[in-house]
């Protein structure tokens, strides 16, 4: 899948914005220049420096119904303001007030391209980042790592995110390897570390270096010859699942040799995840083979696996599981994801599904485009749909050439007002309502007579 990637122009943008909003829990000039600011700590804010930051609505919730309450409730201007204050407040004193600061961030950059306001002030946003990744405890790592991975998609691949991945890269390299750290923040790290890898990186050689990195990480799930025949959860699997996840993304823009050395080494030992007792490690894991088993199959159109019997038997048993030790709702989950891994393995097949935005759709048709896409999705959240309509780096990923320019006129004649998703949501709720009494009806009438 090629990445296209395309260098920008140099910008050595200086830290921007100075919001008046919290100046007096910031201290911020008018031309961005932070002086008199107080020590950072991880120390509570008093009283006083939370009635500061009440001039800013709640960092965390801004923006969280996306680009519609973004276009119809605030110009281009209050919207800059607002993150302007939220840079600001990532300085405070409380890590509470911080980690809801980098988060307000985050929402606003996943819903909101704004390139030209991140260029000027990337250099800004990454110190905040690494002060708070240094310094900062559990969410507030956690918060700072996700808002890495969106500003680095904002940036796209060039010399400004290869800059942000060359400061916080041996932090979170540090984070990831941090038995004491938060398994959360741990988790968000690994996930960071390799998706802005995956946008900035031109280095092989620190490809290979983060590679091996996750590599180290997700192996310690492997099972061990003295093991029983399940690997069982243990409070770090979350972390082993992110890691693998993460590792299968970073395969896929590897150099063939180096993608063959890595299928000779897992490809036996990946299996071994598919007798885990969690669920999400178990559909990791046959994801990932689904994903390999294309790769190599791609490099060798006659690949031949030699366990591949005693393969399609444990897959065929996940796809057909009935234990009643197990939630239904996992089993559920369980049985549609490996009946398509079990296709894909034994018929080289794979379903295509369709993902629309705005007035394009996109046909995601192999097991590579179907994982870059969930990681990103993962990473955007509801603002995936958003991005692939406007953001250059996704679509030459997905190939969806340059951005379709719509006037306001045809926006407008798309977007449904809120007034009418209620009046929607109202009719839908009203008839599942209606449906279900009918039901409860009919039973009550069986039940009397008998």
């Amino acid at each position: 899948m090629p990445k296209n990637k395309k260098r920008n122009t140099p910008h050595r943008g200086g830290s921007g914005g100075g919001g008046s909003g919290a100046a007096a829990a910031t201290a911020a000039t008018a031309g961005g220049q932070h002086r008199n600011v107080q020590p950072f700590s991880d120390e509570d804010a008093s009283i006083e420096t939370m009635s500061h930051c009440s001039g800013y609505s709640d960092p965390s919730s801004f923006a969280e119904d996306g680009p519609e309450v973004l276009d119809e409730e605030g110009s281009q201007e209050d919207l800059e303001y607002k993150l302007k204050g939220f840079i600001d407040l990532t300085l405070d004193k409380s890590a509470k007030t911080r980690q809801a600061a980098l988060e307000g961030i985050k929402n606003v950059l996943a819903s909101k391209m704004l390139y030209e306001f991140i260029l000027e002030r990337r250099m800004t946003l990454t110190d905040s980042i690494e002060r708070c990744l240094k310094k900062g405890k559990g969410d507030e790592q956690r918060a700072a790592a996700a808002l890495a991975s969106v500003l680095c998609i904002q940036l796209g691949p060039g010399i400004e995110s290869e800059e942000v991945l060359k400061t916080l890269g041996p932090i979170l390299k540090k984070i990831i390897c941090d038995g004491a750290a938060s398994i959360q923040a741990r988790q968000t790290c690994a996930t960071c570390f390799g998706v802005c890898c995956f946008i900035a990186t031109d280095d092989i050689t620190e490809m290979y270096s983060t590679l091996q990195c996750l590599e180290n990480i997700f192996t310690k799930s492997y099972l061990k010859e003295k093991d029983t025949n399940v690997v069982c959860s243990t409070p770090t699997t979350a972390l082993h699942i992110s890691s693998l996840l993460v590792w299968t993304l970073l395969l896929t823009i590897c150099p063939i040799n180096e993608v063959k050395k890595k299928l000779e080494v897992h490809f036996h030992k990946l299996p071994s995840l598919l007798s885990s007792d969690d669920v999400n490690m178990r559909i990791a894991a046959g994801e990932s083979l689904a994903l390999l088993f294309e790769l190599a199959r791609g490099i060798e159109s006659d690949f031949f696996y030699e366990d591949m019997e005693s393969l399609t038997q444990m897959l065929r048993a996940l796809a057909t599981d009935g234990n009643k030790h197990r939630a239904k709702v996992d089993k559920r989950k369980q049985r549609s994801v490996f009946r398509d891994i079990l296709r894909a393995v034994e018929e080289r097949d794979f379903p295509t599904e369709t993902v629309k935005f705005g007035p394009e759709r996109m046909y995601i048709d192999c097991w590579v485009k179907k994982h870059t896409y969930d990681t990103f999705k993962e990473v955007l959240g509801s603002g995936m749909q958003y991005h692939l309509q406007s953001n250059e780096f996704l679509r030459n990923v997905f190939e969806l050439g340059p951005p379709v320019m719509l006037d306001a006129a045809t926006l407008k004649t798309m977007k449904i007002s809120r007034f009418e998703r209620h009046l929607y949501n109202s009719a839908a709720f009203k008839a599942r309502t209606k449906a279900r009494s009918k039901c409860r009806d009919k039973r009550a009438d069986v039940g009397e007579f008998f």
